[in-house]
């Protein structure tokens, strides 16, 4: 079993990512979608949680081996940078969505030199739009951002182009598509709703999937 469909069988297990396609869930965006994800989860499956950290340090060391420095995304990323830094032997710190209102005013907590390499850990992606704002901030500290390493990636076409739009790669433990051949063989969902899982995946906007 590869890596990919590992991780998407623990994800299930643990209803982090949950199907529901006869009855969607509704997005804060408003968009109906036959998928949920909550990967903190994850953090209280140890058993899981091991094969998560060790997925995503072998993850960096395979795409990112010049890593000097890991940055989680605020809040969900945070643990999961200092778990796999922790694992690698490297420092970590997070990135908050703004400046701190006190203190030091910090956006980016833990201690950055210009120039170190950094990959950025994300829990998941969906639009793209937030964890590009972290690459961004630690661009603008000085930062050589490598790429992100992410649990899961919805595999959005948006997604995509927002990332090559901001030369930023990313690469994720596990996808929609892996997810939603997994669900399909252990019975989480019917054969017939990969295809829903998938016409969502390429368009969110359009809700045709839901009566398909």
């Amino acid at each position: 079993m590869d890596l990919q469909e590992k991780i998407a069988k623990d994800l299930l297990k643990i209803k982090a990512v949950f199907l529901r396609p006869d009855e969607p869930f509704t997005w804060a965006s408003g968009i109906k979608s036959p998928i949920y994800c909550d990967n903190r989860l994850t953090l209280t499956a140890p058993e899981i949680r091991t094969d998560v950290e060790e997925g995503l340090a072998e993850l960096i060391k395979t795409n990112y081996p010049e890593v000097e420095v890991l940055m989680g995304t605020s809040t969900a990323g945070i643990a999961h940078a200092a778990i796999t830094g922790h694992i690698m032997g490297l420092p970590a710190g997070y990135v908050r969505s703004s400046n701190k209102s006190h203190g030091r005013q910090n956006k980016i907590e833990g201690k950055l030199e210009p120039g170190q390499k950094v990959v950025v850990i994300e829990d998941l992606i969906s639009t793209g739009g937030s964890c590009i704002d972290v690459v961004e901030a630690l661009r603008e500290a000085g930062a050589e951002v490598l790429g992100i390493a992410s649990i899961f990636t919805y595999g959005m076409q948006k997604s995509k182009e927002r990332l090559n739009e901001a030369n930023v790669a990313n690469h994720s433990l596990t996808n929609l598509d892996t997810i939603a051949k997994i669900a399909a063989e252990e019975g989480y969902i019917k054969p017939e709703d990969v295809d829903r899982l998938k016409k969502f995946r390429d368009n969110p906007d359009d809700e045709s999937w839901i009566n398909a």
